[in-house]
């Protein structure tokens, strides 16, 4: 690492400072302009305090210190710290560099941790030259941008088959002919989980990862995901593709494609032997709205619904040579849904394998080209 440089972090931005504050009146879902706070997106607006690329670090709350990559325009709120390199650093690195430095580490002492940009500035902080800056950039990127290529086009995918479900079973149901009146619980079988601390490893098992809420919303398991025993009853193994339906505190339906894990109470693996996925994902999905209303409606310490609200929920059920002439239109749009899905977190693994020994300088760029 003789071509690493030590600097404090300050000396590496030319510019980094907090954004400004801004009225939750003017954030909506129609602006031009993305709104971004110390957790990410909160919405859109009709004007920008910031155009370029930088690194945007959350500096407040159960998010301070993450730090991600934007390039365009957009309003920084108060709750971020804006970071865009001089002229001889790299932003696009910097962002992934920072963003492995637990930088929460440096916020306040007190109920709400707080980053300020003075302190932020005088931490330590080791780089490259700039060429290598750029190559390790460009490497990284490369994954995120195809990750986020991917990302984009399963958007559209799901929105094709969502408006495809949507014009036949909602809104023109007369397109399809006969049908009868169902409820959910008649499509599929909505198996709920298990108390997986019940199911530790036993000695010399490795286990899996649990699959609770927080893996559901992020999409994978990490670190500090619990572990279970792997010889758990195969039906509580979740896999690539699975339905999952959170029924208790935060409500979501996903298509989990984070690998193999042991299903968690308070939530739901949904499958059928008759059914296509599409059919009880996008029905499940469509009664969301109301599983949220009645979950806060029960809300003590943590709301939820009972397998009685699946029973009262109402669906329609086409006669199975008509469910077959639309499978054939939406099945190979969820297929390839999946199958991105799953591309994606083999991209995000291969970038987080080689992000902490590029960023450490043990893997050489040359040693890629090999």
């Amino acid at each position: 690492m003789k071509e690493w440089k030590e600097y404090k972090i300050g000396d590496v931005f030319a510019y980094l400072k907090s954004g400004k504050g801004i009225h939750a009146n003017e954030i909506s879902s129609k602006g031009e302009y993305p709104v971004f706070g110390g957790n990410g997106l909160r919405g859109y607006t009709t004007r920008n305090n910031f155009e370029g690329d930088c690194a945007i670090i959350g500096r407040q709350g159960a998010f301070c210190g993450n730090v991600r990559y934007f390039k365009g325009k957009a309003y920084m709120t108060e709750h971020a710290i804006i970071a865009v390199a001089n002229e001889n650093n790299s932003t696009r690195f910097l962002a992934y560099l920072l963003g492995i430095m637990n930088l929460g580490r440096f916020s306040g002492q007190s109920a709400q941790p707080g980053l300020s940009v003075t302190e932020l500035a005088k931490q330590s902080i080791t780089v490259p030259s700039l060429s290598v800056q750029k190559k390790i950039a460009t490497i990284l990127s490369s994954l995120d941008d195809k990750i986020e290529l991917n990302r984009r086009i399963n958007g559209n995918l799901e929105q094709q088959a969502q408006a495809l479900f949507n014009h036949y079973f909602i809104e023109r149901p007369d397109l399809l002919g006969k049908y009868k009146i169902g409820n959910l619980t008649e499509i599929a079988n909505y198996l709920n989980g298990l108390a997986m601390q019940k199911f530790r490893p036993q000695m010399k098992e490795n286990g899996i990862p649990v699959l609770k809420i927080k893996e559901l919303g992020q999409g994978y398991t990490d670190a500090s995901s619990d572990i279970c025993s792997e010889n758990i009853a195969d039906e509580y193994k979740v896999h690539n593709g699975d339905v999952i339906f959170s029924w208790s505190g935060t409500l979501m339906v996903k298509i989990w494609c984070g690998g193999l894990c042991g299903l968690n109470q308070h939530l739901f693996k949904v499958s059928s032997e008759i059914y296509p996925k599409w059919f009880y994902y996008f029905w499940t999905k469509h009664h969301l709205n109301k599983f949220i209303r009645i979950a806060q409606d029960k809300a003590v310490t943590m709301g939820h619904i009972k397998r009685n609200d699946l029973e009262a929920s109402e669906i329609l059920i086409p006669q199975m040579d008509i469910l077959a002439k639309l499978d054939a239109i939406i099945s190979p749009l969820f297929s390839q849904i999946i199958e991105m899905k799953c591309e994606n977190r083999n991209l995000a693994a291969i970038r987080d394998i080689l992000l902490p020994q590029l960023m450490s300088g043990k893997l050489k760029i040359n040693d890629l080209n090999r």
